[in-house]
């Protein structure tokens, strides 16, 4: 199938039929793809596989709220609690399945040394989950300073 000539009293026009050799290489190839897949895709092993009844255990997992005041005081769930007691508490909470999650909420004028004693004593007691409740701001606002 030539698409033009090298004799110049022919005149110059091109041809314009489609190569059909390539798309019915294609079409062949697919046709045996399909062929090979499709006993593949319908072939199934029959398995006696065993029944289970199971419900769904819905288990809220339980929040240790730590609260610090800008005076240094600590308040664990809403109760008033020293310093030099949390790590024993911590260690009793860290050993429950699932663990609970320690929730500290900080005073504006809170010192960072408070706060980074009570998440040292949450560590070395074994919490793995520790969390910080902030109050969200507008976008765009400066931060609130005393």
């Amino acid at each position: 199938m030539a698409f033009g000539s090298f004799d110049s009293k022919v005149g110059n026009h091109t041809m314009s039929e489609i190569n059909m050799v390539p798309l019915i290489d294609v079409m062949l190839v697919l046709l045996v793809i399909f062929i090979i897949t499709a006993p593949l895709l319908s072939h199934s092993i029959k398995i006696n596989v065993p029944q289970a009844s199971a419900e769904l255990v819905e288990t809220k997992p339980q929040v240790i709220d730590l609260a610090v005041n800008d005076a240094g005081q600590l308040f664990w769930n809403e109760q008033p609690v020293l310093i030099e007691d949390l790590k024993p508490r911590f260690a009793a909470q860290a050993g429950l399945d699932p663990q609970p999650e320690l929730r500290i909420r900080a005073d504006l004028g809170t010192r960072y040394e408070i706060l980074a004693q009570v998440m040292s004593s949450a560590k070395a007691a074994g919490m793995k989950r520790l969390g910080f409740i902030t109050r969200p701001g507008e976008p765009g606002a400066e931060p609130a300073v005393k």
